[in-house]
């Protein structure tokens, strides 16, 4: 009997080989598609303080989680053995997290929180699997596994306490999942930089796609000049963000991480460049999406102080996180993209106090982010150049 139980297939996990991103990998992400669109749709709906921050922190709840299987499947390769399955069921969970936005701080609280705990069980669940024969990944998946639990009962908690309360317990959850990987330590970790880099790119990717679907869901009414004029402006609010990212940072960073020295030196690079500093970044792209969302309804008048807020504030909260990723890569402090950040909120100040048409803002944060890669095109064509060029590196 044990010799026969012995021989039989234990169900498993098949370890990632190869840096390529899988397709099951981005049907998974068209499910945070939804999810990041009900977030902004959430607060360009009804534009409140109330709903931009609720948005921001169920954003930021998501977030973690999609970032978790990013850590997961550069280590298992999720279409091969019990990855797949585990992979579907965690987007069915995320699928009714994603359509539970709306009442995710009122009547469908307890919805979102069941089935946001179904998303990371299957994550733990799976990544215990992966580690069966590596004791320095059980040990960090065990770590991350107690944290993980404490965040999804305080939201499950926050569905039976009064809105104040709640919005607590989230704040806790959130801040407990973002500084759990700092308690149990990152050497347990592995991980496949070009992969792991791609991703976050690719998500990236995702959240832009989200800011030109804002324009056209905007653009409801009769296409007139004033509306073409905005559409074009909004594209290049849309391209000046892609623009900053893929132009050369992606490039420095991810070769930052296929030359990191695997163990602890690159995880932590990993974490805080890509798992910490990219949420900022998401969360600005969709800030300016819900801007872009609301000025189309009406370009000729003032967007309203939340949504300029959320607009110019989104892409100076995008620019400060690029600051800190380069911060955190080379230790060097990015001048020009400091002073366009200070630019962004010396903007939202004179937004906020004149009030100008929803048009005009658009042109001023297209002016500022053009200008900002102008300046960086001629003032580094030489270094640019090098860089996109540089032949890559094996991981």
């Amino acid at each position: 009997m044990s010799s026969e139980t012995s021989t039989r297939p234990r169900l498993r996990a098949v370890m990632r080989e190869g840096e390529t991103v899988t397709s099951l990998e981005l049907f998974f992400d068209l499910v945070f598609v939804l999810a990041l669109t009900q977030c902004t749709t959430l607060v360009a709906v009804h534009a409140t303080w109330l709903r931009l921050a609720h948005a921001i922190l169920i954003l930021a709840v998501l977030w973690w989680s999609w970032v978790g299987y990013a850590w997961l499947t550069s280590v298992v390769n999720p279409e091969e053995g019990a990855a797949r399955l585990v992979i579907f069921a965690a987007m069915a969970g995320l699928l009714v997290a994603a359509i539970s936005v709306p009442g995710a701080f009122a009547a469908d609280a307890l919805t979102f929180a069941v089935a946001y705990a179904v998303v990371r069980a299957a994550h733990i669940a799976l990544f215990l699997l992966a580690s069966r024969e590596n004791p320095g990944l059980r040990r960090s998946v065990n770590g991350l596994a107690v944290s993980t639990t404490i965040g999804v009962v305080l939201l499950l908690a926050a569905a039976f306490v009064p809105s104040g309360v709640r919005v607590a317990l989230w704040i806790a959850a959130i801040v407990i999942d973002a500084a759990g990987p700092y308690f149990f330590g990152a050497d347990g970790w592995t991980l496949v930089p070009g992969h792991f880099a791609e991703r976050h790119g690719g998500l990236i990717i995702i959240a832009l796609g989200e800011s030109i679907i804002a324009i056209g869901a905007g653009a409801t009414g009769h296409v007139d000049a004033g509306v073409i004029v905005a559409a074009l402006l909004g594209m290049v609010v849309a391209g000046g963000l892609w623009w900053t990212y893929f132009d050369v940072v992606a490039i420095v960073a991810e070769r930052r991480l296929i030359r990191a020295q695997p163990g602890r030196e690159r995880n932590e690079i990993a974490r805080d460049s890509y798992s910490l500093l990219h949420f900022p970044m998401i969360a600005g792209i969709a800030l300016v999406a819900v801007g872009l969302k609301k000025s189309f309804g009406h370009i000729s008048e003032p967007l309203g102080a939340v949504s300029a807020t959320a607009m110019i504030g989104g892409a100076a909260l995008y620019m400060l996180a690029h600051i800190a990723f380069r911060w955190r890569n080379i230790h060097t402090l990015n001048r020009q993209r400091l002073v366009a950040f200070v630019a962004l909120l010396v903007l939202l100040a004179l937004d906020l106090a004149l009030t100008p048409e929803a048009l005009v803002t658009i042109a001023m944060l297209a002016a500022v982010l053009t200008a900002l890669i102008v300046y960086e095109v001629l003032r580094f064509a030489e270094m640019r150049d090098r860089v996109r060029h540089l032949e890559p590196l094996e991981s």
